[in-house]
């Protein structure tokens, strides 16, 4: 049963645990892409202390377009290679940037964004179904734990699109 809260007092692994929890618990059962998207960009955003943005790009006839996110409007389309998501989706590795005003191709969307977590979505057989995105006002923001703990909450993404016959 989804609970809806994780105490930001935890140590950041115990943390990334509980939330890991409530989006397996919050996306169990449901296998489409728009309305698990939508319900864990919404997790992150009110769980995660200091994003100004958390959300979805999807791959689109080879170039990154926005599904479900929290936060400001977005940039719509991103090409591939281009900015920290389209790094991320091209290199299928996830990008930590501490300074976003340091990334010499950062894209950006909301001026206020500083630090920025980006983890590729990657299908069971290897396909990129697109990019997690998550930005921050405060530099440095993100640490290689945030990373890994990210990693594993798109993985629950993942498995619950990979437990149906299409990816709807």
């Amino acid at each position: 049963m989804f609970q809806g809260t994780v105490s930001t007092e935890l140590p950041k692994r115990d943390f990334y645990d509980e939330l890991a929890a409530q989006a397996h618990a919050l996306l169990a059962g449901e296998t489409n892409l728009v309305a698990n998207a939508a319900n864990l960009s919404a997790l992150l955003y009110h769980t995660m202390p200091d994003l100004n943005w958390a959300g979805f790009y999807f791959l689109v006839d080879g170039e990154l377009v926005v599904g479900p996110f929290q936060g400001k409007p977005a940039c719509v389309r991103i090409a591939m290679g281009r900015g920290v998501c389209g790094l991320a989706a091209q290199t299928r590795r996830s990008q930590l940037v501490p300074d976003v005003h340091a990334f010499a191709d950062h894209i950006a969307c909301d001026a206020a964004s500083r630090s920025e977590l980006v983890v590729p979505l990657l299908m069971p057989d290897g396909t990129l179904l697109g990019v997690l995105d998550l930005d921050s006002p405060l530099p440095a923001r993100f640490t290689e734990e945030d990373c890994d703990g990210v990693e594993a909450i798109a993985s629950v993404f993942i498995a619950t699109l990979a437990s149906s016959d299409t990816v709807s």
